[in-house]
């Protein structure tokens, strides 16, 4: 009988280094560690440790799940970056989860609005249908709302300000929650998509709108292609 899969996840998207081990439907350990820098010398001691504590080896990977924002920049280029590499050495896929998908794990199907709360009390908007992406995600400013967004029969808003933006948007239902158990829905999610897609893209940053700050002194990390 063939062992189910073991999924390593990990997100450094926000002021965090985060990770999970997740076999088949049993989540084996997951870490959240609060930090605001040092996530590219702390990300992988966290998942080794974690790994160590629970007996399996990087050989025993069957895949990687790996958060890919939005969100910091510099962030998701540390685990995004990872995340390919590991991926690469190990000859397994890499399969990148948004915060959007983070955001919605376990609600109801639908047509929804997901929000990602951005810098300046500001947002982040994509619509769900079914569970799935239904169009790009857009930047959305609350103080001058973008009166061309189109939300094509939107049901409810999921996630930051759900209900000053449904109001807006002149969506009926609102539905307020915060990011959680970010690297266990990252692996659960990653793991949907190990069983039913075959064409595993390599993970890349998802970044919706330009850095407000001037690039950092220090060369980001390599996205390998």
């Amino acid at each position: 009988m063939q062992a189910e899969p073991l999924i390593l996840s990990f997100d450094t998207s926000a002021a965090h280094c985060a990770a999970a081990l997740l076999r088949g439907d049993t989540l084996l350990a997951a870490r959240t560690e609060e930090m605001s820098r040092g996530q590219a010398e702390r990300l992988m001691p966290i998942m080794q440790e974690m790994m160590s504590d629970q007996g399996v080896s990087w050989a025993d990977l069957d895949a990687i799940g790996v958060g890919i924002g939005p969100g910091n920049f510099t962030g998701i280029r540390i685990s995004v970056s990872a995340a390919r590499g590991l991926a690469l050495a190990r000859k397994i896929p890499a399969i990148g989860v948004s915060n959007f998908e983070i955001l919605r794990e376990g609600q109801s199907a639908g047509r929804e609005i997901v929000s990602v709360a951005a810098p300046r009390d500001q947002v982040y908007l994509q619509l769900f249908d079914q569970g799935a992406p239904a169009a790009k995600p857009v930047h959305f400013d609350p103080e001058a709302p973008d009166t061309a967004l189109t939300v094509l029969g939107a049901q409810r808003v999921i996630g930051a300000q759900a209900e000053r933006i449904a109001s807006l948007l002149g969506i009926a239902q609102a539905l307020p929650c915060e990011m959680a158990q970010v690297p266990e829905r990252i692996a659960r999610i990653a793991a949907r998509k190990l069983a039913t897609q075959t064409d595993h893209t390599r993970p890349a940053p998802l970044y919706i709108r330009a850095a407000d700050a001037a690039p950092p002194s220090d060369a980001p990390p390599v996205i390998l292609d």
